[in-house]
């Protein structure tokens, strides 16, 4: 998966900014998450698939879950069924899981 593509898919649905390519050759995609840490994306010939879990307040939640439904982006609430459209979380009152391309697997937790 190229990595302009996949750091603009994660961070149009979590609501993140994408910043300039970094690295050497600019092959790095970069997209801030916080003020402590940036995802860097690279492309990889073979992706394997990683689990990134975020604990989010509700009002992030609920924004999240919308872009996600707007964008008809399949999300449930298990990592072994990610589109069954499901929040209800095992470790939290509200929860999903979603992927992308490159077969990572996103959570997104919330207190309530």
């Amino acid at each position: 998966m190229d990595n302009r593509r996949a750091a603009r898919f994660f961070a149009s649905i979590m609501g993140l900014p994408e910043l300039p390519p970094a690295g050497r050759a600019g092959h790095f995609a970069p997209v801030r998450v916080n003020e402590q840490l940036t995802l860097d994306f690279m492309t990889v010939a073979e992706p394997v698939g990683l689990h990134l879990a975020f604990d989010v307040d509700p009002d992030t939640f609920d924004q999240i879950w919308a872009r996600l439904r707007a964008a008809g982006v399949p999300f449930g609430n298990h990592p072994a069924h990610p589109d069954n459209g499901r929040i209800d979380h095992p470790l939290c009152p509200r929860g999903l899981f979603f992927t992308d391309e490159a077969r990572n697997l996103y959570e997104v937790m919330s207190p309530a």
